[in-house]
């Protein structure tokens, strides 16, 4: 069975990369403690540690607003570190696997942006996200760098607990209308990967032909307003006591809202190459958000007694 070094194991993502990957082989996680991006040699050593077959990257630096002011360190984990683990993958032929995020379009296009399409972050964070995807491709190891957006998952903070809570304590609520996504399950994020890396490490004949960049993310579209909606109904619906009900959401513009990082308005992921190449359905976003919503919904009451 091949070594598997997850980094990031304490992320939404990495939560879930722990139970996927770890059927596929003999798995290594660690978290900031044992590999900090931001120490590029403790990182190198932690890696030539574990001498694994495929590295999985699911850490990162993803404070969109606070990267405005703090540019090297954003660089330094999205970037320089992605580099250091795509060199050390290219020496072993190990494969890599890297997320990166839509935040490197500029957002303006009216249909789902495709793999192919001109990158233009608008901000600090896409600029270093899109500077790690350039370090693993100039490296040569063979990757899957999957461009995911809207991620929520059952750890950590995001949109979706977010909403819940501020639902719980107010009666109305104004939400982005202007900004379009699909609102995509961490543990989503987490299968479809493993299904993908083993495909790749099944299949050595078509390894080049399958390395390369992809987009992932659930079916569908909604902007935030209309999952704003739909979180305050389902959460209602389920029984939870709540001050704004689905006719209290209210649509706003972006530009009510001030920002230090811009922000896309068109987040939407073209997922047509993922699904042809490694025959994956990737189910609606409502289906996800509601499976999650059990989850979530007693760790937000719990914290709001």
């Amino acid at each position: 069975m091949p070594g598997i070094l997850l980094t990031g194991k304490n992320g939404q993502v990495g939560r879930e990369l722990r139970r996927s990957l770890a059927e596929l082989g003999d798995l290594v996680s660690l978290g900031r403690q044992e590999a900090d991006l931001a120490d590029l040699a403790a990182l190198e050593a932690a890696v030539r540690r574990v001498s694994p077959d495929v590295i999985v990257n699911a850490a990162a630096y993803t404070g969109v607003d606070a990267a405005e002011t703090d540019r090297s360190n954003a660089f330094r984990v999205n970037a320089e570190a992605v580099g250091v683990l795509a060199r050390l993958a290219a020496q072993r032929g190990a494969w890599l696997v890297h997320y990166s995020t839509e935040y490197v379009f500029d957002g303006k296009s009216a249909a789902p942006y495709r793999e192919s399409d001109a990158t233009a972050p608008q901000n600090v964070y896409g600029e270093s996200k899109l500077a790690g995807e350039e370090a693993v491709r100039r490296s040569g190891c063979r990757h899957l760098l999957l461009r995911t957006s809207w991620v929520y998952g059952h750890g950590g903070g995001g949109f979706m607990r977010a909403i819940l809570k501020r639902a719980m304590e107010s009666e109305t609520l104004e939400v982005v209308v202007d900004q379009t996504g699909a609102p995509t399950g961490a543990n989503l994020v987490a299968d479809v990967t493993a299904h993908c890396l083993g495909r790749v490490l099944n299949d050595r004949a078509q390894a080049d032909v399958l390395s390369g960049t992809y987009h992932l993310t659930a079916g569908g579209q909604t902007t935030r307003y209309e999952y704003a909606r739909y979180l305050v109904e389902a959460a209602a619906k389920a029984g939870t006591k709540l001050k704004t009900a689905p006719e209290r959401v209210l649509p706003v513009p972006g530009s009510a809202y001030v920002s230090t990082a811009k922000r896309p308005a068109n987040s939407l992921l073209d997922t047509t190459k993922l699904r042809t190449t490694f025959g994956v359905t990737l189910p609606e976003w409502k289906a996800g958000v509601s499976a999650m919503l059990p989850v979530l919904l007693p760790g937000i009451l719990r914290a709001g007694t």
